[in-house]
Parts: C-alpha cells; sequence; structure tokens
C-alpha cells in the first residue's frame, strides 16, 4: 500500500489533436482530491465496485477473487476464493431470514458458470450454484418479492436460499446484458437490440409454483443495446451502440423522448445515414447513465451530454471529454459529476448555466449616422436561431485526477471517505479530500500528546 500526492494538469493523447480536449492547469483548486492510497490484492482486471455500507466495499474482476476493503484506510479486511474464472456480476444481497445474524451478503457470478453467495463479515461461502448452461452476465435482487434473478442466454429466478423456483426458454446466444426492475412484478431484459419485459408470477392458492411470462418485445432500437437504467418513478432510459437514447414510461413502455444526435445538436434529415457516413460507431455508443431529478447525463463515446428531461432536449455537452470512450460516470451534490475512461483519467466536471448573450447589438458611433451601422436583419436570423439552439448550460472540468496508467473500469463514491477507482492496470486508488485527510490527522495528533501527557493546555 502507497501514498502518493497528485501532481497537476496533464497532456492530451491520441485523440487530442482531433478534437479540442478541456484540461486544467497544475493548481486544481476546486478539486478536493489531493490524497491518494493504492491499494493492490488483485493480479489482473478489476472491473467491479460495490459499496457494502459506510466504510466498507468489495472489488472483483479477472482474476476471480473478490477483496474487501475498509474504505477509510485502505485496508484489506478479505479476500474470498471460490471462482476458477473471471467475475462477470457482482451485486449485493439482503441477509437471509433464516439467519439469526444480519451479516452483509453479496452475490458474485463468474465465466466458470457458477453463483457464490459470501458472507462478508466473515468471507466463508454460503451457498454456491453451478447448474447453469451459460455464463451469467447480470444479476438483479427483488428484495420486495424475496427473489433474485440471473441473466445469461435465459432468465432464472431464484429464492434466497439458492432455489430454482422458475425460467425462460432459451433467448439468445447473445445473451442478457442488463436487467432492471419496474412496476407490476415486472422487468425489463436487454437482449442485443432488444427489450424484453417479463412478469413473474408469485404462488397462489391455486398454483403453488412461480412462473415468468414474456409480455412484451420492444424492437425501437437499430443496434445493440449496451446501457439500461430506471431514471425516476415513471421512466426508464436506455442506450445502444450507435448512440441511440430512449426515454421509455415505466407503466406501458411507450416512447417519451427519443435521441440520436448527441454528436451534432443541429438536426439532421437522416440520421441512420449521418451516424454511418460521418461517425464510427464506436464514438457515439453509449456506455453508461446517470441521472438526477432534472436529467439525464450521457456517457458517448469520449463525451458527455446533459440531457433535460422537461425541456427534452440536450442542455450541455463535452463532447471530447476524456481522450477515449467515457466508461462510467456519476452525479454527485453541487451539481458535479465524475467521469472515467479507457485512458486511464478520472475526471470532476461542474455543471454551469451560460451567461445570455444579448440578442441584438445595437450599432453606435460615426458610421451609424450614415447607416452603415444598421443591423442586418437577415443576417442576425441564424445567429438569433444558433442562440436557441446553443445548449443553455456547460460542463466546466475541475480536477483531474492521474493516477492509473490503464482503463479506469468504474468507481464508488463515498461522501465521507472519498473516491475509489478500480482499473485494468490491477489497482484500486483511493482518493482521498486532502484538506480533511489533514486535519484528522492533526486531530489524531493532539488527541496522542495529550493522552501521553505531552500537551498541557494553559488555563
Amino acid at each position: 500500500m502507497l501514498r502518493w500526492l497528485i501532481g497537476g494538469g496533464r497532456e492530451p493523447q491520441g485523440l487530442a489533436e482531433k478534437s479540442p480536449l478541456q484540461t486544467i492547469g497544475e493548481e486544481q483548486t476546486q478539486n478536493p482530491y489531493t490524497e491518494l492510497l493504492v491499494l493492490k490484492a488483485h493480479h489482473d482486471i478489476v472491473r467491479f465496485l460495490v459499496q457494502l455500507d459506510e466504510y466498507r466495499f468489495a472489488s472483483a474482476g479477472d482474476d476471480g477473487i473478490v477483496v474487501v476493503w475498509n474504505a477509510q484506510t485502505g485496508e484489506k479486511l478479505l479476500e474470498l476464493n471460490g471462482h476458477t474464472q473471471k467475475i462477470t456480476a457482482l451485486t449485493t444481497f439482503p441477509s437471509l431470514e433464516a439467519c439469526e445474524e444480519k451479516n452483509q451478503l453479496i452475490l458474485t457470478t463468474s465465466a466458470d458458470r457458477t453463483v457464490i453467495l459470501w458472507d462478508c463479515d466473515t468471507g466463508r461461502q454460503v451457498r454456491k450454484v453451478s447448474c447453469f448452461q451459460s455464463t451469467v452476465k447480470c444479476l438483479i435482487v427483488l428484495q420486495r418479492l424475496n427473489v433474485w434473478l440471473s441473466g445469461g442466454n435465459d432468465l432464472c429466478v431464484w429464492n434466497q436460499k439458492l432455489d430454482l423456483l422458475c425460467k425462460t426458454s432459451h433467448l439468445s446466444d447473445t445473451g442478457i446484458s442488463a436487467l432492471i426492475e419496474i412496476p407490476k412484478n415486472c422487468v425489463v431484459a436487454a437482449v442485443g437490440k432488444e427489450l424484453i419485459i417479463f412478469r413473474l408470477v408469485a404462488p397462489t392458492e391455486e398454483s403453488l409454483e412461480w412462473d415468468i411470462l414474456e409480455i412484451k418485445r420492444l424492437l425501437d432500437h437499430q443496434d445493440n443495446i449496451l446501457s439500461l437504467v430506471n431514471v425516476n418513478d415513471v421512466s426508464f432510459v436506455t442506450g445502444s451502440h450507435v448512440g441511440e437514447m430512449i426515454i421509455w414510461d415505466i407503466l406501458d413502455w411507450t416512447v417519451q423522448a427519443y435521441e440520436c444526435n448527441f454528436w451534432d445538436p443541429s438536426p439532421q434529415l437522416d440520421t441512420q445515414q449521418e451516424i454511418k457516413l460521418c461517425q464510427k460507431p464506436n464514438d457515439i455508443s453509449i456506455h453508461h447513465f446517470t441521472w438526477d431529478e432534472e436529467n439525464v447525463f450521457a456517457a458517448v463515446g469520449r463525451g458527455l451530454y446533459v440531457y433535460n428531461l422537461h425541456m427534452k432536449r440536450v442542455i450541455a455537452c463535452q463532447k471530447s471529454a476524456h481522450d477515449s470512450n467515457v466508461l462510467h460516470i456519476a452525479k454527485l451534490p453541487n451539481r458535479q459529476l465524475i467521469s472515467c475512461s479507457e485512458d486511464g483519467s478520472v475526471r470532476i466536471w461542474e455543471l454551469r448555466e451560460k451567461q445570455q448573450l444579448a440578442a441584438e447589438p445595437v450599432p453606435t458611433g460615426f458610421f451609424n449616422m450614415w447607416g452603415f451601422g444598421r443591423v442586418n436583419k437577415q443576417a442576425s436570423q441564424p445567429v438569433k436561431k444558433q442562440q436557441e439552439n446553443a445548449p443553455p448550460c456547460s460542463l466546466e472540468l475541475i480536477g483531474d485526477l492521474i493516477g492509473h496508467s490503464s482503463s479506469v473500469e468504474m468507481f464508488l463514491y463515498f461522501e465521507d471517505h472519498g473516491l475509489v477507482t478500480c482499473s485494468a492496470d490491477h489497482l484500486i486508488i483511493l482518493w482521498k479530500n486532502g484538506e480533511r485527510e489533514s486535519g484528522l490527522r492533526s486531530l489524531k495528533l493532539f488527541q496522542k500528546l495529550e493522552e501521553n501527557g505531552d500537551l498541557y493546555l494553559a488555563v
């Protein structure tokens, strides 16, 4: 475990010469993360992080192990060994009703086609299931129904004791890439470029068996769906490989809004033709979403876009937020956003409102006396239209965290303990608020001096 101090800005790399990358100088006055701890335990790509409680988190990746950490100190608490291949999904799990002790549990799935239930307080395997026909790519816990679902080439429903309750038939060779829960005992599964709505049927007096029914298939996407999340109580959102974002009604599954021209806010006559001719699919793939009450934040290719749910338009963007694809984003308090990328960087942004410019300049001076200074109304029309179409807000870079040497896969934000990032460089970095840590060290020093009798306070 090492403690480093952060350096300053960074030089643009890769595609920076093609599109301007916003940079920040050595003095990052608004960046609180001025210290870091490097945590070493994994020996392959670390892809997953999950928060366990206020001070613990777990990490997992391609080496097949799960490590439990203390987010405050960076101490390695437990190492969970049980999988023989890379881990493909990780989620927290409610304590079993049969257990008297309410320990923290997690579920892990692996390319070895097993699912393991772990006790993160003791490190022991609670249960293990090895009856899968394909790799499980995603997990979802429906706590209200006391069941959990696994998504692979089929969809399976399990109880808390890891007994299989029911399953669908083979859905697709590509498998289910994402799952979310929606009302009326339903879930949405992303399978290729389709969304499939399933309804769970709980046991009744007439039928003691669980069942899962396919209700509807939504075929509005033109390419594979890469991201699927709940936004609020009335809608969920999906993003595809070719940059389509669709906001869906959570009750009747109709399209509330459709956006597919993130890379160019001006309207296009033929969107699909524009995609094929002018853009590489990787440049406009939507890898991740986050949201707040007003906006959906989208990681689109190398850029970040803020889509306002009420205005149904993009209100701010950074087309070149990173040198490579943005993999994960999260909304923070105080209108801030964090993003991480394949280029190894982690960046902090602030959403700011732009100051409105005057609609039309008023000419003055000598030339105006003879009419030379009159504003050409026809010429001013495009300017006005451009101002109306321009995003009313901006994303300003306020912090650049340089520590990883390879792709940063995701991160966790702890309000009290800082930021945790994981990477393809096999490392986990715990970024700390330098001012807060300095204050804590000073407090500990005074307490120690007082305990030893070395601190005398004047009365």
